[in-house]
């Protein structure tokens, strides 16, 4: 079945239940937005503090949306594409693609005009929806992308090069227009996080979504009592294949907007979140507001809550050892995925395996893995290599990109990219990206260990580890830390903590820093290459 049938059975058996809720807290107090991600968003005037639909509005929006798409001539085929901030609007107006029959491509809010540009040509874009947050990035590249194409603007104010999405919503039929769908037909092209290289076009089948969902349910044991906390961007595939467990149960999900640690507690408190999904980065903020005292857990309400789990990058063990201090009543779940993979879950640990913490798990739900050398052969157990994937989720192709597509796909195959090994008891351990392996004498340094490593130093918030040229060994591993405020640690005290490594894993450089994370939270290794390796790396002192 298609995802969208879904929303049609909840529209029908919860009709007048809330679905969906968007909570913003800068309305309140503006100053609490701190996260780095939204430095690209234009302001724009104050909007509610606390919005919801029902069940039964949720579909009719969509509907609206479909017959609008459906009375311009949209048909199968066309790309539909969404440049909206996490709001009460992107889910419907995402579902009336899908039921138009057109294919729906979500993007990164973050990108810049250019990448706009570049994604929309990519995918072959016929209609672009965006918000007031990017009219400034929209209307530098209009010259260029208008032509043949429809822009759909939502929110106030709508600007002279685009059509206004509520007054045109508003008088389209919110009868379901029942366009025939199988799993074969092309859902969604999703754009890969852009890590390692340009993003690359994802094509998706229904199959996909409907599998995601499903496994989502299979993991996590939605309930139509759970309330879902979605706080990460909907435009990636995590937040929205977790969010497909409450779509599944027709359960209630938060969007929240403007993330700080206070912001999430009293989020969770006042609409009784049950599941929460975070990024390391903001564990790591929660916890230190907690150490602090910035967060008094007793203000808040917060037995209900009964999942947390984490996906998107490795987790230290560390962390969650103090997650766990704090809240030995969760349950906690590890999320591995691709938006090749359709997001979290191809491998997943298990809320019932905590005492593998640090293991990215076992094959998710319909999902099988193996770990490969460079000539596609099994190794053993224990033994480093890349890991593929093979299950209903995986991408149909790199749209427009048959050469990727070749080195991607295998024989039904997905070669994650990821070095990997399985221990003795069936579990993954992530070891590293492929592209990130650092070469130094002839020894094979996995960063991922010494980011775990060091995570446990108490007076480290972040830190990533990169490859940096080196005249005599090729490369040398070098750790770009970033310590908890007031933290007076030294690059003595980090050498001393580090003689408990392997002389060869020991970083033989340290520079104190930010790390940079995109929006789902991943180290964005590009940039520190590109920053810190121009230079040679002796020259470089510690940054305050």
């Amino acid at each position: 079945m298609p995802i969208t049938d879904f929303l049609r059975h909840n529209s029908a058996a919860y009709g007048n239940e809330v679905a969906l809720v968007e909570v913003n807290p800068e309305v309140l107090e503006r100053k609490h937005v701190t996260w780095r991600d939204y430095d690209l968003i234009e302001t724009t005037d104050p909007e509610p503090y606390r919005r919801e639909i029902t069940w039964s509005v949720f579909d009719e929006k969509s509907n609206r949306f479909a017959n609008l798409l459906l009375s311009r001539g949209v048909k199968k085929g066309d790309k539909v594409a969404i440049l909206l901030m996490n709001c009460l609007e992107w889910l419907p107006i995402y579902f009336g693609v899908l039921k138009s029959g057109a294919t729906v491509v979500p993007l990164n809010f973050r990108y810049t005009s250019e990448e706009i540009e570049y994604c929309i040509n990519q995918a072959d874009v016929d209609i672009l929806v965006f918000g007031p947050q990017f009219t400034g990035r929209v209307e530098e590249i209009v010259p260029s992308i208008s032509s043949g194409r429809l822009m759909f603007y939502v929110g106030e104010d709508c600007p002279t090069f685009a059509e206004n999405y509520r007054e045109l919503t508003a008088n389209c039929s919110s009868v379901d227009p029942m366009i025939p769908l199988s799993e074969d037909e092309d859902a969604a092209i999703y754009f890969s996080s852009g890590t390692t290289g340009f993003p690359k076009a994802i094509l998706h089948h229904h199959r996909s979504l409907t599998q995601s969902a499903e496994m989502e349910q299979n993991h996590h044991g939605q309930t139509h009592g759970d309330a879902f906390l979605c706080i990460p961007p909907l435009y990636h595939t995590g937040a929205k294949m977790h969010w497909f467990g409450s779509l599944i149960s027709g359960s209630k999900a938060v969007l929240l907007r403007g993330v700080t640690p206070q912001s999430i507690f009293d989020t969770i408190s006042n609409e009784k979140c049950t599941i929460v999904w975070l990024l390391v980065p903001w564990v790591q903020d929660i916890l230190l507001a907690i150490e602090e005292g910035k967060v008094k857990l007793e203000d808040y309400e917060l037995e209900q809550w009964r999942l947390m789990h984490i996906g998107a990058q490795p987790v230290p063990k560390s962390l969650i050892r103090r997650w766990k201090e704090l809240f030995p009543h969760h349950d906690y779940d590890t999320n591995y995925g691709l938006s090749e993979s359709t997001g979290p879950g191809c491998v997943h640990l298990g809320i019932e395996n905590v005492d593998h913490v640090g293991a990215i798990g076992v094959p998710g739900y319909r999902w099988v893995a193996k770990i490969c050398d460079e000539q596609g052969a099994e190794v053993e157990d224990g033994e480093v290599g890349e890991l593929w994937v093979k299950g209903p989720g995986i991408m149909t192709c790199y749209y427009n990109n048959p050469e990727a597509t070749m080195e991607t796909l295998h024989n039904g195959w997905l070669l994650t990219g990821d070095m990997a090994r399985k221990d003795d008891d069936g579990f993954i351990w992530l070891v590293d990206r492929k592209k990130d392996v650092v070469i130094s004498g002839g020894e094979n340094i996995y960063p991922v260990q010494i980011e775990d490593f060091l995570s446990a130093h108490p007076d480290i918030k972040d830190v990533a580890v990169i490859g940096l040229p080196d005249t005599r060994l090729g490369e040398i591993a070098t750790a770009i830390i970033e310590l908890k405020p007031e933290a007076q640690t030294t690059q003595a005290d980090i050498d001393a903590f580090c003689t408990k490594l392997p002389r060869y894993k020991r970083p033989r450089k340290i520079i104190f820093a930010d790390v940079p994370r995109n929006a789902t939270g991943k180290i964005e290794k590009p940039k520190l290459r590109e920053k810190y390796g121009a230079t040679n790396i002796v020259e470089f002192e510690n940054e305050a």
